[in-house]
């Protein structure tokens, strides 16, 4: 049943994203939505805010903008002090993203980062992404969908389940029909450097930067699964996310080193 409820949504992969609108079609059986979302693909570009030319909606459907040149940052900041002056929206949610975010890749994330910028302005919010193999077509994002609409549902007949600077980062498995999720923490990614030389037809040469496998390892966490390990065994990962990145363990050596 819809509610009074209103929903903020952005996204990284720009406003024309098939899972974007897979996404607002569903929240809109049962909430007011406002999108917001970047005019371009804004993949990888972290919390980060444009300071160095001006920004502008466009209107392109009811209740429905894009931001020219703006990242997932730049349409929370901006939707939530120039569209909701007085009040603010019950709920942010960022994605669907076209690939996973989980690990450390989520201070990469421009989607994570849609969700960062709604609670430190004080809005709980949640970022969703679909776990994809970049060689196959793109999958139906029904899982997704029926993910985000039950968290959806459950917060609006309660109340959001974290704290303040707080939010939910949740991550689809391929090839999974059942919404199963774990309670999970941002696992240990492995890096590499998978970036391609090339020339272009005047012999310039150029740099494109490409995509490292899903290769991880467990942290040191006894009785919990990391993102990576939820996936790779089929369930929803559901991991709680807090700004606070102060690494409090190491203070008292750092004092010592001092």
């Amino acid at each position: 049943m819809k509610t009074d409820k209103h929903i903020l949504v952005t996204n990284d992969d720009g406003h024309e994203s098939v899972a974007l609108h897979a996404l607002v079609a569903e929240l809109r059986k049962i909430a007011k939505v406002t999108v917001v979302a970047p005019a371009n693909e804004k993949s990888a570009c972290g919390h980060s805010l444009t300071l160095s030319h001006p920004l502008n909606f466009v209107s392109l459907d009811d209740d429905f903008y894009k931001l020219e040149d703006g990242t997932p940052s730049d349409c929370i900041y901006l939707a939530l002090h120039s569209m909701f002056e007085g009040s603010k929206p019950d709920l942010v949610v960022s994605g669907i993203n076209k690939g996973s975010n989980m690990g450390e890749d989520i201070t990469y994330s421009g989607t994570a980062a849609g969700a960062m910028e709604a609670v430190l302005q004080g809005v709980p919010a949640i970022a969703i992404s679909q776990v994809m193999d970049f060689t196959q077509p793109l999958p139906n994002f029904d899982l997704a969908t029926r993910t985000i609409r039950t968290l959806v549902e459950k917060i609006f007949s309660g109340e959001f389940p974290l704290p303040h600077r707080e939010f939910l980062n949740v991550n689809i498995p391929k090839d999974v029909n059942e919404t199963s999720m774990k309670v999970t923490y941002a696992g240990y990614r492995f890096y590499g450097n998978d970036a391609h030389l090339h020339r272009n037809p005047r012999g310039m040469e150029y740099y494109w930067l490409g995509l490292h496998p899903l290769e991880f390892k467990p942290r040191e966490r006894k009785g919990m699964l990391s993102d990576f390990e939820a996936i790779e065994q089929g369930f929803v990962s559901v991991t709680p996310i807090h700004l606070d990145m102060s690494a409090y363990a190491s203070m008292e050596q750092l004092e010592s080193w001092l």
